[in-house]
């Protein structure tokens, strides 16, 4: 019983300042985003040797991924009816902050048919 409990103490130890690294990494933990959600996101664009911050605010149609490498699509309706969509690792460091404009009770995980629709009822979920 004893080498048993060792064992998963020098187990626990080892993985212990992976998970503490990996948290301290992710920066966006709080932020508790769902397809559906309306969102802003602002990111740092360089130009030159210029840096600034842009803002993108949109629907979130897919999340994909998962713990590290989660990422996220967002869609908005652009100049002339046009659809723009991007995708987001979660933990970019070229974002600077997400924010929630408006949360969804959508009961899906991927709003691809939002793709088909035209000027404002593609913004209504």
């Amino acid at each position: 019983m004893n080498t048993n409990e060792a064992e998963k103490n020098s187990s626990n130890s080892k993985t212990e300042p992976v998970t503490s690294v990996k948290t301290s990494e992710n920066k966006i933990s709080e932020v508790r985003i769902k397809p559906g959600d309306l969102v802003r996101v602002n990111s740092k664009v360089k130009e030159g040797n210029r840096e600034r911050i842009q803002s993108f605010e949109g629907i979130i149609i897919a999340m994909g991924g998962s713990k590290e490498s989660k990422t996220f699509t967002i869609r908005k309706i652009g100049s002339g009816g046009v659809g723009v969509e991007r995708i987001w690792p979660l933990n970019s460091p070229f974002i600077v902050s997400i924010e929630m404009r408006k949360p969804s009770k959508m009961k899906r995980a991927k709003l691809y048919y939002l793709r088909g629709r035209i000027g404002k009822a593609a913004m209504n979920v």
